[in-house]
């Protein structure tokens, strides 16, 4: 998969810009807030419909600007796509190949893409939440199943909730909430774990290329962990009713990240935690290729200032030549472990991109 053209407008402190990167690797240079985390941004929006910087979509308007514009041309194995983001108001428009798309869920997987930044070490040391909402990111790309689920748990869950808030809760309306819970439920646990597994050989071998020495494993904490959802739901019902919240379900599962036998969370040093996120992400590239037989657009902001020379060097090994690369950075040393072959350099400022 290959990202041919991006034109946008009004996003962010970005100018109209176009935007035609070559096939390999495309370095993106600049100085700090000039555009070029906006640009990665801009993409990852219209392929995902989320941004990793904000869950406020009006703060991606340039200031001052009431909407913005982005269009994607991706050639895929199987096909070209044209996406189109209008955004005015907080009125959001999609249309793939022309056609305006009346869900935003039905836009999920036409563009795939993997982006790192530094936040991604968040991943590693963050909160279990910021592990589960990964989860749901990738899978809702890969699997529409996972997706249709995820929205209607989490939309009962919701109304168990609203119930458990009564003053005196219907255990007959609990028992249908719980049961729609359970089947819901159960798709997102037998889908994250098979995708954990995977996911984890794939990352054990990705972080092995980088580190060498050390070893990486995932596991899938499911929070039902030695019992069904149903006998759970069930055993805490008096509990959360008292708590007025559902304490147990997928909505509480995690991811333990594990260096050399040791909880990385905890245990990690800032390098191995920083490898350990970037690892997860090389393992996705592989993934998706197995899955989609396309490899997603990898997307690396700031990343060399991240690692290590020994490190940034083995992290260019381990991506494959098929893997078309978009890459930010602050400073031209940073490139040396860059394989210059084929790469584009172009360079931001003030929300202006210029070809070098």
């Amino acid at each position: 998969m290959y990202l041919d053209k991006l034109e946008c407008q009004g996003f962010r402190c970005l100018t109209d810009l176009r935007f035609e990167p070559c096939r390999n690797i495309n370095i993106i240079r600049g100085k700090n807030a000039q555009g070029k985390t906006s640009l990665l941004e801009s993409i990852l929006f219209a392929a995902s419909s989320k941004s990793h910087r904000t869950t406020v979509e009006a703060d991606l308007a340039a200031h001052g600007k009431e909407g913005f514009h982005i269009a994607l041309h991706v050639l895929r194995s199987d096909r070209e796509v044209a996406l189109e983001v209008n955004w005015w108001q907080g009125d959001k428009r999609v249309k793939v190949n022309g056609v305006p798309q009346s869900r935003m869920s039905d836009t999920l997987g036409k563009i795939r893409v993997v982006l790192f930044s530094p936040e991604d070490i968040a991943l590693v040391k963050g909160s279990a939440a910021t592990r589960r909402k990964f989860l749901d990111m990738e899978l809702s790309q890969l699997s529409p199943a996972y997706l249709t689920a995820l929205q209607h748990y989490r939309q009962v869950l919701r109304q168990r909730n609203e119930l458990l808030r009564a003053q005196q809760p219907d255990a007959a309306q609990l028992d249908a909430w719980d049961e729609q819970l359970i089947r819901h439920g159960q798709v997102l646990i037998r889908e994250r774990a098979s995708f954990t597994e995977e996911l984890g050989r794939l990352t054990a071998h990705a972080y092995n290329a980088i580190a060498h020495e050390e070893k990486l494993t995932l596991h899938y904490r499911p929070d039902t962990l030695g019992e069904s959802l149903q006998e759970a739901l069930q055993n805490s019902r008096a509990s959360d009713i008292r708590r007025k919240q559902t304490s147990h379900g997928p909505h509480r599962d995690e991811i333990e990240f594990v260096i050399d036998a040791k909880p990385a969370r905890s245990h990690a040093s800032q390098g191995q935690q920083k490898s350990a996120a970037l690892a997860v992400k090389l393992a996705e590239l592989e993934l998706v290729r197995q899955r989609t037989n396309d490899y997603p657009i990898l997307m690396l902001d700031e990343v060399l200032a991240e690692l290590d020379a020994t490190r940034a060097d083995r992290l260019f090994d381990a991506i494959d030549d098929k893997v078309q690369c978009l890459l930010t950075t602050t400073e031209l040393r940073d490139t040396k472990s860059v394989p210059m072959r084929g790469a584009e350099n172009f360079m931001m400022e003030d929300g202006n991109l210029s070809r070098l």
